[in-house]
Parts: C-alpha cells; sequence; structure tokens
C-alpha cells in the first residue's frame, strides 16, 4: 500500500520531462507528472489536484477530495501526537513509581 499526498499543480518547471512544480500543504517542490498526463501539454495541468508519492503525481483527484483527504491527514498526525503525548506520560509515570529522576 502506498499512501498518496495531495498537492496543487501550480507551474511546469522542465515540460520535456513532465516536471512540475507542486504545492502541498503550503510547501512547494518539484514533482514528476508524467504518470497522469493523457495527450495534454503539461501547462494544461496547472490548478489541478493530484495524489504525489515519492515525488510522482500518481492519480488526479478533485478540489473536495483533496480537501478531505488533507483534513484526514491532519487528523491522523493529531492522534498521533496525542498518542506520543499519552506514551511520555506513561514512561514518565512508570520512572517515578520506579525511583527514577524525570527530567
Amino acid at each position: 500500500m502506498c499512501l498518496g499526498i495531495p498537492g496543487q499543480i501550480i507551474g511546469i518547471q522542465d515540460e520535456a520531462n513532465c516536471i512540475a512544480t507542486v504545492e502541498i500543504s503550503g510547501v512547494r517542490r518539484p514533482v514528476n507528472i508524467a504518470c497522469v498526463l493523457s495527450g495534454e501539454n503539461p501547462h494544461e495541468t496547472i490548478g489541478e489536484w493530484v495524489l504525489v508519492h515519492v515525488g510522482f503525481a500518481m492519480s488526479k483527484i478533485d478540489s473536495e477530495e483533496a480537501e478531505k483527504t488533507l483534513t484526514l491527514l491532519a487528523e491522523i498526525g493529531e492522534l498521533q501526537e496525542e498518542l506520543d503525548a499519552i506514551a511520555q506520560s506513561t514512561a514518565q509515570e512508570e520512572q517515578k513509581e520506579n525511583g527514577h529522576e524525570v527530567r
């Protein structure tokens, strides 16, 4: 299973090699869009949303799906932060119970 992150194509860096500038959660990076081109000129994809995995746009998605996916990924991140905080708190309590100094 691979996880694709939604990103919006905001420009074309290298038309011959199908390299676009894609903005992913505010970060701009080069992405190969060859897999999502269906014969159209790469410049026609500017403004479209794609799922990006390891530097490649794997599929096109609509803005609604992009928003839902970004929201879900943010929630997963918040959940992970909460789980990390619980684990840290539990570890500190165990250290106190075992007579170890907690910093």
